[in-house]
């Protein structure tokens, strides 16, 4: 008895020996010195960086051991930077990856596995889009930084000229082209139903899509095909499903219902097309919505149409803040702690999308009043919320530049009547394919 009373009392003065020494820890790393310097990267603009810098401010008043140095540009600027600093050694310890970089970077050894981290510290129920950052094996990648995810835009004013319903929840792709013959106008205002209709001078078309997560990836995905296969190394391109969604595209290109890779020339840049009132729905995603309430256009979204066996698919990009695999140890436990901040911190999150930048991580922010206020445009954002629950990534990989390129680059010649349907699915699964096997072989 009296042994075990020893060993208790012993044991106690264990826990107070460790606890006194973790707390000698805790205030040398936070009170006594032991500032680290955090060298965090990020795209921006000037509305942007401002909040940034004064979330950042926020930051280190709460966070005193902590001073950030901070490295940004503009996007293309940038990530040719980050590139080079990347080759070089030196870029910085924390950046704001573009979610289609994320695996790129992964798989070609830059950034750290954080799977730990992810799955001891944060809690999953309270973000948004956590999962799009988890690769075929399951390891985590990236936090989150903002959201963007892909809906149906439409032109309500072109709408109610055609006397055409909105787009609903219900539409399916078949139901966007029999409202697109309604919404395609020659010079002399006739619609495509029209016998006089003029295909030679379209001067308002119904639906453009073009780039990767605006594009033709949407519709194969949502006819059950895609371009490569989960483990993102194999092209799947050369599918029955793949050949019915092309045909479908093709079809519109050639009643001049959607605008060919000529027409949207015209307009100097492919956003001009619907941002200009010359096309009355469009693929986009949330960061659209600024310049669009910018140009005063009269638009809401929709839910992306179904396919033909009821699949919907929306395209989803998680841009997240990763860690540099090269970070030493006390710059890799800061960038936590700046992460949990950023996800944790209503009033980070608050002032965050107050820019209109992304669709806030932290659950409860995003489904707040602030975010879903009908007053702003467009007013049922609540649809890009629903929308999470079956948007995917657009099959990002270390070569997506590239595969996308072959894909683009044939898509075009198809519209163009260079070749056939059929000649445009060999062509293109040769094409990923080889792209693929160049990089992934080699590893």
């Amino acid at each position: 008895m009296k042994k075990r009373r020893f060993l208790s009392v012993l044991g106690l003065i264990g826990l107070a020996a460790a606890l006194l020494i973790s707390g000698c820890s805790s205030q040398s790393s936070t009170q006594q010195g032991d500032k680290v310097e955090l060298y965090m990267g990020y795209s921006s603009d000037p509305p942007t960086k401002k909040k940034m810098e004064e979330i950042i401010a926020k930051f280190e008043q709460s966070h005193p051991h902590i001073k950030i140095k901070t490295m940004t540009a503009p996007y293309d600027d940038f990530y040719q930077k980050l590139t080079t600093q990347i080759a070089a050694g030196n870029a910085p310890d924390l950046w704001q990856s573009d979610g289609t970089k994320v695996f790129g970077y992964a798989q070609r050894g830059a950034i750290l596995d954080i799977t730990d981290y992810v799955t001891k510290e944060i809690n999953k129920e309270e973000l948004n889009g956590l999962e799009f950052n988890k690769d075929s094996d399951g390891k985590y990648w990236g936090v989150p930084q903002g959201i963007q995810v892909g809906a149906l835009f439409y032109n309500k004013d072109l709408f109610d000229k055609a006397g055409v319903p909105y787009p609903t929840a219900d539409w399916t792709w078949d139901d966007v082209k029999a409202a697109s013959v309604k919404l395609t106008l020659d010079a002399n205002g006739k619609n495509a139903d029209d016998p006089a209709f003029d295909k030679k001078s379209v001067k308002q078309y119904s639906f453009a899509f073009f780039g990767s997560s605006r594009g033709a990836f949407n519709i194969l995905k949502a006819y059950g095909g895609g371009v490569l296969d989960p483990t993102l190394k194999k092209s799947i391109i050369n599918s029955s499903e793949n050949k019915k969604a092309v045909e479908w595209m093709v079809d519109g290109m050639q009643r001049k219902l959607f605008p060919n890779p000529a027409d949207l020339k015209a307009f100097q840049s492919n956003f001009k097309a619907f941002l200009s009132g010359a096309v009355a729905m469009q693929i986009d995603i949330y960061a659209a919505t600024t310049s669009m309430n910018g140009a005063g256009l009269n638009y809401d979204v929709a839910p992306m149409p179904k396919g033909p066996d009821g699949k919907r698919f929306a395209p989803v990009i998680a841009n997240s803040w990763v860690i540099n695999k090269k970070a030493e140890e006390q710059k890799v436990k800061a960038a936590k702690e700046w992460i949990t901040y950023w996800t944790t911190s209503d009033e980070a999150q608050k002032e965050w999308t107050e820019v209109g930048e992304a669709i806030p991580v932290k659950k409860s922010v995003a489904n707040s009043e602030m975010f879903l206020n009908p007053a702003t445009k467009p007013e049922n954002k609540k649809v890009f919320l629903d929308t999470l629950e079956f948007a995917g990534t657009i099959d990002t990989n270390a070569v997506f530049t590239e595969w996308v390129k072959v894909f683009t680059d044939n898509l075009a010649e198809l519209f163009m009547d260079k070749y056939g349907t059929d000649e445009f699915i060999t062509k293109t699964d040769e094409g990923i394919q080889k792209v693929l096997d160049d990089f992934f072989k080699k590893q």
